[in-house]
């Protein structure tokens, strides 16, 4: 009996994931626990092993192809003499998930005249349109995915999937939370300029004992983007706050770690235990031109043009020096990309919290850990603040970059879990 190869849900924010290698040729024996396909999905490569032994009798998606997640892959069978149909096994087997690539923010329906009007001067599929009227969902707040831009059904259920992952945290503001795995929770916050796909090697090693809440803040991924001068850290650790109503494991980098730092400080109750990684409280001239310059090419270039020129900021010259890494990293955060007006929110308001907090970390009382990635161009002094915390236990990871738990994945990982037991 054949065994199909889907493309597997691998983080909590994957929708889709490139073949990168099959390392069987197609009449090969493949055995059972060993490498079948080679995927690269969220910055990073992912060798999908196999769920028994056989001999991979077809391949469906090439390699270099990109797909959404439940896509057929490939099929094994016992051997090359067993009966098999390749297009009727498909037709059973390919369940493709719907992928909406331009997120949207949460819009509630406004029924006017006018929203009517211009709705029905867009291209917009009947079935779209129906599904849209009975979910109460505002069609000019989707952009369509269908040929010239037309909305189709699968984008309203996309959105609306999306809204059911939006959770309210006051003032009228929802933000999008990703839960996955079953245990005592843990938050994820995400740095600067990114969203929670930067936490998915963490994710994936976690979800097994707890629960992981990827919260993705205002602006950012589905989160709504409320049109303020700044996005505050006092009120992204508010945010948080919310989301989490019980006392939570908390892993913070960078403006993520920010963000922990001032929940631990407002919000004890809500922190277990604290990770901060790459963390600052006074940001250096480096960091806030770096970030200045992030923002105005996030308005004036390519979302790949401004990956490729934050590489060398992110990153050390190992990764640098690994062509094949670094074209998978820029596709992944190109994918990635927060909205230009999003970024100048987050830089004013961590410009306004540096400085405002180095006095009280010694109130912290939340056990701590600190990841210190030894090569990190833009926040050098995470041993500092690990010394400031009561308690805190530094880890160094040495010739790693700012964006250490892509690079140093494994790493950070082991050393979160050996601090969450």
């Amino acid at each position: 009996m054949a065994t199909p190869i889907a493309m597997p849900r691998l983080g909590m924010s994957m929708k889709e994931g490139r073949v990168v290698l099959w390392p069987v040729a197609v009449g090969g024996r493949v055995e059972k626990g060993k490498p079948v396909v080679v995927i690269e999905s969220e910055k990073t490569d992912v060798e999908v092993e196999a769920t028994q032994s056989g001999v991979l009798r077809h391949v469906y998606i090439a390699e270099g192809e990109t797909v959404p997640c439940g896509t057929l892959l490939g099929a094994l069978t016992g051997d090359v003499a067993e009966t098999f149909d390749a297009d009727a096994f498909r037709r059973e087997h390919d369940r493709p998930e719907v992928v909406t690539r331009a997120p949207q923010r949460r819009v509630e329906a406004r029924p006017s005249e006018a929203g009517v009007a211009k709705s029905n001067r867009r291209a917009v599929a009947p079935a779209a349109r129906a599904l849209a009227q009975q979910l109460g969902i505002d069609i000019d707040a989707i952009a369509g995915t269908g040929p010239g831009g037309r909305v189709t059904k699968e984008d309203i259920e996309a959105w609306a999937a999306r809204r059911e992952r939006l959770v309210p945290v006051g003032g009228g503001v929802h933000l999008e939370v990703l839960r996955s795995g079953d245990g005592p929770p843990v938050a994820m916050l995400p740095g600067f300029g990114t969203d929670v796909s930067s936490f998915a090697a963490q994710a994936r090693a976690l979800t097994s004992a707890y629960t992981v809440l990827g919260i993705n803040p205002r602006g950012v991924g589905s989160s709504d983007a409320p049109g303020l001068d700044l996005y505050a850290v006092t009120n992204a650790a508010d945010d948080v706050a919310a989301v989490c109503g019980e006392p939570t494991h908390i892993v913070g980098a960078s403006l993520g770690a920010a963000t922990a730092i001032e929940l631990a400080l407002r919000h004890p109750d809500r922190v277990k235990t604290l990770t901060l990684i790459t963390p600052f409280v006074d940001a250096s001239p480096r960091l806030t031109v770096v970030l200045g310059a992030w923002c105005r090419m996030a308005a004036e270039s390519s979302a790949e043009t401004l990956a490729r020129v934050l590489l060398p900021w992110l990153f050390s010259e190992r990764v640098l020096a690994d062509a094949t890494a670094c074209d998978r990293i820029v596709r992944g955060l190109a994918a990635a990309a927060v909205p230009a007006a999003t970024l100048s929110r987050a830089a004013a308001g961590l410009r306004q919290w540096s400085g405002s907090r180095q006095g009280d970390l010694a109130r912290i009382a939340a056990p701590t850990l600190v990841v210190v990635a030894g090569a990190d161009l833009l926040t050098a002094n995470g041993a500092a603040v690990a010394s400031l915390i009561p308690g805190a236990r530094p880890v160094v990871i040495p010739d790693a970059g700012h964006a250490v738990m892509i690079e140093a994945a494994d790493q950070v990982t082991t050393a979160i879990l050996e601090h969450l037991r």
